[in-house]
């Protein structure tokens, strides 16, 4: 039996509860078939469509005047944790009684510690929420004093900063119901960012990377594999070049020398391989496959295993 931390892409979950719930529905049947190998399995995921869903709405409701003001980012993350998890959460359920599997599954509301003096704060990298003109967009900032920026030539957006995580302060809960032999979701969209001010705890306007937070959650738990799953069966080198190279296993060394050689793009496959990087030093074994692949991968079949 293994313990493992697998990390699902946001924007794997779709765009609209309707379409969110029909996904998640598919991606519960390859979760359940690795619990039913005997695994102890906790899910994170990410939540960058669906938080920008969220912020979008409070906002135009706050500028129609059916509330009074924004609602603070920090919110807006534990909102799309409680809506991701409970879809989640059902539909593993569902498809865990339909194979007689007596076992509960639970969300946990995870807040993520930050270090208030991350140099990720004053330089916001992360876009959320909608796209805008430049003229919207430079009204946005001058009257909420938001930082936008141009992504992709698609329009601009609001970009918040992205911290890397400390500490999951839920860990010993999730932890005790890891042991008690329920399934875990927990540090839905990299966790709700909080800093630690005069002995409390405040949340704070930013996105950890999901990948990131997965990593720290499998290594605080003494997890014995983090999976990451994407939209792709392995990770590459001289990816979209005649010499493209699928990659099996690499180690930590390996990694990181395609990382200084640019071969991974940042937002995308980068931040999965360093977060994979991460979690192989302090001892596990990290495997970045694609979601359909996820058993084979456990096996050896599929899949790019990061070790150190």
């Amino acid at each position: 039996m293994k313990k493992i931390v697998i990390a699902l892409g946001g924007n794997a979950l779709g765009s609209t509860p309707a379409e969110q719930l029909e996904l998640v529905r598919q991606t519960a049947k390859p979760i359940v078939d690795l619990i039913q190998e005997g695994n102890q399995v906790v899910i994170a995921h990410g939540n960058g469509p669906q938080v920008g869903m969220v912020n979008l709405g409070m906002s135009t409701a706050a500028e129609a005047g059916a509330i009074k003001s924004d609602m603070p980012f920090p919110e807006c993350g534990a909102m799309s944790q409680g809506y991701i998890g409970y879809h989640l959460q059902n539909s593993i359920g569902n498809e865990l009684a339909a194979r007689g599997l007596a076992k509960d599954v639970a969300t946990v509301v995870t807040q993520v510690l930050v270090d208030e003096a991350d140099p990720a704060f004053q330089k916001p990298t992360k876009p959320i929420g909608a796209f805008y003109d430049k003229a919207a967009a430079e009204k946005i900032a001058a009257e909420k004093g938001y930082t936008m920026v141009e992504d992709a030539g698609r329009g601009y957006r609001q970009v918040v900063p992205s911290p890397k995580p400390v500490d999951v302060v839920e860990k010993n809960v999730i932890q005790s119901l890891i042991d008690a032999g329920h399934v875990v979701i927990a540090a839905g969209g990299g966790g709700i960012p909080v800093i630690r001010k005069d002995g409390r705890l405040l949340g704070t306007p930013a996105v950890i990377d999901k990948d990131f937070a997965s990593a720290k959650l499998a290594e605080l738990i003494g997890a014995d594999m983090l999976v990451i799953l994407t939209a792709v069966d392995r990770v590459a080198i001289n990816w979209g070049k005649p010499e493209q190279k699928s990659l099996g296993g690499m180690s930590v060394a390996e990694a990181e020398r395609y990382c200084g050689e640019g071969h991974f793009a940042p937002g995308s496959m980068l931040p999965k391989v360093q977060a994979a990087i991460s979690f192989a030093k302090a001892g596990g074994t990290a495997i970045i496959a694609s979601l359909e692949n996820a058993a084979a991968a456990l096996r050896g079949e599929s899949g790019t295993h990061i070790t150190k």
